[in-house]
Parts: structure tokens; C-alpha cells; sequence
């Protein structure tokens, strides 16, 4: 086993629920963590927003991803105070991003949706990504290793699905 996955109690004998973790399952999950986590720093410099700040955009984003919601399940969401949340969208708010209604089931709640400049602002942001992502792809990678990770994001995508119940081992 690798000093990173000696750490984190992978591996023959490590303790906790389930089977124990190959070598090769628990480098494979460090290096994809640590690769997913620079590509996303990555990904979200190459969209910076001069005027907005990372909470901002990050609340922008859930807004967009998962439809109308109060402050407080956005703070919930974002795992932040309720009173930080309403200054990011009071910001939000300022820069005609967000729309705050009168919740329909609790009038003393409002909720809040995009606008459409704010569903602008994250297309076109989602839009400057996919292509510097496209391109990089292009200029760095030959057609073999794109190819290679095609197939890998099949098996990829298989560990977002629900588990079927049966632990896979080799």
C-alpha cells in the first residue's frame, strides 16, 4: 500500500465497515480525488468572476442547478450562517442576478430564483469552461488519450449510480 493510503486506514486490515480496500482501490481513489480537486480549481479560474465572489457564485450555481429555494435551505446547502447567506444575496440581488419572492405555502419566507441575466451569467460561464476544458483536450491530449478517457468516464460514471448491493472485489 502507498504512504497516501497507509494514512486514511485503506487496506488489507483496515479497520471499519465493510471489506477491506485493495492497494490499487485506495490509490485510485486518492490520485482521482487530488486530480478532480485541481481540475476544479482548474475549471473555476478559467470562469473567474471579477464581480462576484466565490460564495456568490457557488450560491448562483446551486440556485441555477436546483431551482427555487428559501435562504435558510441555501445556507443549509452551502453550510453557512443564515446571515452570511443573506449578505451574499443581497450582492447577488444588487447585481439583478437573483429574484425574491413571497414563498406561496409560507408568506413570511421568500424564495429565490434566477433571473434571466443570472441564467445568462451561469450559461455563459458554464459555456467559457466546457471550451477552455475542449481545448485543452485538444491541444494536450492525442486522440488515443482522449479516447482513454471516454472509457474511463464510463467506469467513472458507474461510481455515481447506486450501489447495487453487491461489493465488487479483485
Amino acid at each position: 500500500m502507498d504512504a497516501h493510503a497507509a494514512g486514511r486506514g485503506f487496506g488489507p486490515g483496515a479497520a471499519g465497515p465493510g471489506e477491506d480496500v485493495s492497494d490499487t482501490a485506495a490509490r485510485a481513489a486518492h490520485e482521482l480525488r487530488v486530480v478532480f480537486s485541481r481540475l476544479r480549481r482548474r475549471i473555476r479560474e478559467v470562469a473567474r468572476d471579477e464581480d462576484l465572489t466565490p460564495s456568490q457564485v457557488s450560491a448562483l450555481t446551486l440556485v441555477g442547478k436546483d431551482g427555487a429555494a428559501t435562504a435558510s435551505a441555501l445556507a443549509s446547502a452551502e453550510g453557512v450562517r443564515p446571515q452570511s447567506m443573506a449578505a451574499t444575496l443581497a450582492a447577488l440581488d444588487r447585481h439583478g442576478l437573483i429574484r425574491r419572492s413571497p414563498d406561496p405555502e409560507d408568506g413570511r419566507r421568500q424564495l429565490v430564483t434566477l433571473t434571466e441575466a443570472g441564467r445568462a451569467r451561469l450559461e455563459g460561464d458554464r459555456q467559457v469552461r466546457e471550451e477552455w476544458l475542449a481545448r485543452a483536450f485538444q491541444d494536450r491530449c492525442t486522440e488515443e488519450e482522449r479516447d482513454t478517457v471516454l472509457r474511463a468516464l464510463v467506469l467513472l460514471d458507474r461510481l455515481t449510480r447506486p450501489d447495487p448491493g453487491a461489493s465488487r472485489t479483485t
